[in-house]
């Protein structure tokens, strides 16, 4: 074996990383906390100190074929959007085909990790860890940092003034599991992220009413899309992405806005974000209109102060006689086991060239795996991390200056600022951001060689969904089903579908989909100029 890589945390990102270390001939040893395998998406009935928590009914917001390891799709029979236990029955599935399990020591924390005397000739790390009340200390070429972005729960309670007289209960949505304890009560829901939407919606079919506070609204999209096919399947294409990224900006903005009024007008339900135009993470629900319709949730501004029974919020109304607090109001991100000053150069953020790297190190010998949010999902992102870190760490691959670094950082912070808010430093454009990675190893698709010699497959990895297999078409890694597992994604997303079947199965067919809207503006320039 090669270097000795040690990897904190045993979820997708973990999961991911062992695998690539692996496969570049790396030494890999995973430090997991709990008892299994899962992160994010290993349910317990209980908040862990830690770890991330989850409430029972956690859907997925990605559909399986956009969502899996690029050379293991998900079985045929299992729903495009999956209950949290189905992930982890497909991440046990994918730990054990792929041989994982046996590089993991589990219930073992990682207290620290620090740079060596020598790093600077090295870039070696002392990591200790704690099992069963014995601390052990052991040095590795390399870290991987997989322990996720979901942890330590942002509770801004000095937001909030009145809300130390308030008598009723306040917690943080991760302390949320289900919504039997909630019968008959009166609860407000603070944040309308996708906790706070799926918490209120599950919510309102107990409670007696249920109130979301949200400071600056959101675009509520459905997991059913044009058709009824995913909505990822449909929305996240190379094609669709070279529009928006190449039209002028008017153009792209409109589109936007358009598209994501295109099932109901967020400004008559109250949702309709400050600034429509950012690309801020949407929410996926597909019940919260149906539950506005029918009063049984309230959509209200932000709270002004709390009293001791009711919350007064900024237009003036009250929302009285609360029973529950829950601030769904997302995380901050926290390495405690780290040296803040590694990964935290300015203004208190966290800056990662590429959302991978920090730039400052004498050695890039450590590598933060899975803090990047798209549109797109996440198992496809954490393995061309790692695989890409693997590279570097093994010196296959060579990263560039820290001045480089460092100017790509502020060029990129700019433009994120510009497509999604000066709040969202974590979010990216999906495609962009794949190519980018997969590039830097050789594993990107040569869309104009694929045209001249396979144009069947161009056009569905070109106008079709952006799926991870794309991936492992070609370069190291390169997945001999790659090709196939592209050209029958339909097959795999229509057939969990077809439990009555009452005619062939009908799959998109983008290409026209797309001449037919160009269609109708040219039709239109040319009557105007035939009339002139």
């Amino acid at each position: 074996m090669g270097k000795k890589v040690a990897i904190i945390g045993a979820g997708v990102s973990g999961l991911a990383s062992i695998r690539s270390c692996l496969e570049e001939g790396l030494e890999p040893t995973c430090f997991e906390k709990s008892n299994d395998i899962g992160g994010l998406w290993k349910f317990s009935d209980h908040a862990e100190e830690g770890r991330a928590s989850i409430y029972k009914s956690v859907f997925t917001n990605s559909s399986k074929e956009m969502m899996c390891f690029p050379d293991f799709p998900y079985p045929d029979d299992f729903p495009n959007f999956m209950h949290n236990s189905k992930i982890q029955e497909y991440l046990t599935a994918f730990a054990k085909e792929k041989n994982l399990l046996k590089y993991i020591q589990f219930k073992t924390f990682v207290s620290s990790v620090n740079k060596r005397p020598d790093f600077a000739t090295t870039g070696q790390w002392d990591v200790t860890t704690e099992r069963d009340g014995k601390r052990e200390s052991a040095v590795f070429d390399a870290v991987m940092v997989c322990s996720g972005h979901h942890v330590y729960p942002n509770l801004p309670k000095e937001s909030f003034p009145g809300l130390n007289h308030f008598k009723g209960k306040c917690f943080h949505s991760r302390d949320y599991k289900e919504p039997g304890v909630f019968k008959g009560k009166r609860v407000l829901v603070v944040g309308l992220g996708n906790s706070g939407c799926d918490i209120a919606t599950e919510l309102s079919h107990t409670a007696e009413q249920v109130v979301i506070s949200s400071r600056s609204g959101s675009w509520v999209m459905s997991r059913v899309w044009d058709n009824g096919y995913p909505w990822d399947m449909v929305l996240i294409t190379r094609f669709g992405t070279f529009l928006k990224n190449n039209l002028p900006t008017a153009i792209s903005d409109w589109l936007y806005m358009k598209q994501m009024n295109a099932r109901f007008k967020h400004g008559n339900y109250g949702l309709m974000p400050l600034n429509g135009v950012l690309r801020k993470e949407p929410v996926f629900n597909d019940e919260l209109p149906a539950c506005i319709l029918c009063g049984i949730v309230s959509v209200k501004p932000n709270v002004k102060k709390f009293t001791e029974t009711s919350a007064i919020f900024e237009d003036g109304t009250t929302f009285e006689g609360i029973d529950c607090v829950i601030f769904a109001t997302g995380y901050s991100y926290a390495y405690t086991f780290l040296d803040e000053s590694i990964i935290k150069n300015r203004n208190n953020e966290i800056i990662l060239f590429k959302g991978v790297f920090p730039p400052l190190l004498e050695k890039s010998t450590i590598a933060v795996i899975g803090f990047v949010q798209s549109l797109g999902a996440a198992i496809p992102t954490v393995d061309l991390q790692s695989r890409w870190a693997a590279r570097v760490i093994k010196g296959t691959c060579t990263l560039p200056s820290m001045e480089d670094m460092m100017n790509d950082i502020n060029e990129k912070m700019e433009r994120k600022h510009k497509w999604y808010g000066k709040s969202e430093t974590l979010q990216t454009d999906y495609i962009v951001y794949m190519d980018e990675l997969s590039s830097f190893i050789g594993v990107k698709p040569n869309i104009p060689w694929l045209f001249l010699t396979d144009p069947k497959l161009a056009m569905e990895v070109y106008f079709g969904p952006c799926s991870s297999y794309q991936f492992r078409l070609v370069g190291p890694g390169k997945w001999p089903g790659a090709r196939n597992a592209i050209l029958t994604q339909w097959d795999r997303s229509l057939k969990p579908l077809q439990t009555r079947v009452v005619g062939s199965l009908q799959k998109p067919r983008f290409f026209f989909h797309w001449l037919k809207l160009f269609a109708i503006p040219i039709l239109l320039i040319a009557v105007f100029l035939g009339l002139t």
